[in-house]
């Protein structure tokens, strides 16, 4: 598929572009997350299995409602998510991201998520190396924050050729969401979609955690995160535009919800 679908910009929050997004993919027993699913949606799992990823990604050319914030067009950002579906009554399957918690260094960003979204956002000092300019050949790329007292985050080295990933396949899975769920503080559901072409994605070599970041996410992700991951991959990344959120009407297991809004109709994994 390629995206989530246009809804002609009328309730677009947020404009940017994700580059060399490095994502180190790891298995983790299903009922750690299930404490973490927003009501009306349920895990989507990967031939059977959970997964979470720790992402590092750079974002460019940001605007917040079309408005671009000084200081915030260029920044970037380490996230944990895991991954779940929303089924529809009329069969669209909506494949989309649960966010455990994200790092940034601007801090209107982080309140902005924070406000429309109930995002785990949380400022801290970040760093990284990755290419200035577009590129086929990224090299080694490298995202860090400043946890645990010291410098910890992701990197990996982009190897062969970037190619979309075959549909079906683990890349396509965990490249292909194109939701966002998040629960509210009053157990409510919000949702919102994030529009993209389908990434071209290299294979990731060498993949490193650093032991601070993966700590500070505590139990049970330290103990998941410990292992190697099950896969690396990194995605050249696209323009993106993230939906305004909306509340579904009723987001109690099982009870129907409020329809409508883009989204292409899916039976199954991207």
């Amino acid at each position: 598929m390629a995206n989530a679908g246009e809804d002609g910009g009328a309730r677009v929050f947020l404009r940017a572009e994700w580059r060399y997004i490095v994502m180190l993919n790891y298995e983790i027993e299903a009922g750690l997350l299930q404490p973490l699913v927003p009501a009306g949606t349920s895990l989507d799992l990967w031939q059977g299995r959970a997964l979470v990823s720790v992402v590092g990604f750079r974002f460019l050319g940001t605007r917040v409602a079309g408005i671009p914030v000084p200081l915030h067009g260029r920044f970037d950002e380490l996230n944990l998510r895991c991954y779940v579906r929303r089924d529809l009554p009329d069969g669209e399957v909506r494949q989309g991201v649960v966010f455990v918690r994200e790092l940034v260094a601007r801090p209107a960003i982080a309140l902005a998520a924070r406000w429309r979204y109930n995002e785990p956002y949380r400022v801290v000092r970040m760093r990284s190396v990755a290419p200035a300019e577009r590129t086929d050949t990224p090299g080694r790329l490298i995202y860090e924050a400043r946890v645990a007292g010291g410098w910890h985050g992701v990197a990996a080295t982009a190897a062969g050729a970037a190619a979309v990933p075959a549909a079906g396949s683990e890349a396509a899975f965990i490249a292909n969401h194109y939701w966002g769920y998040t629960r509210r503080r009053d157990g409510g559901t919000v949702e919102y979609a994030v529009h993209h072409p389908a990434w071209r994605t290299w294979s990731a070599v060498e993949p490193r955690l650093g032991p601070g970041l993966r700590e500070s996410y505590g139990a049970p992700f330290n103990r998941a995160l410990a292992d190697a991951p099950v896969s690396a991959f990194i995605a050249d990344g696209s323009a993106v535009t993230v939906s305004r959120p909306r509340r579904l009407v009723d987001s109690a297991p099982g009870s129907s919800m409020e329809g409508g809004g883009a989204g292409q109709r899916r039976s199954g994994s991207s």
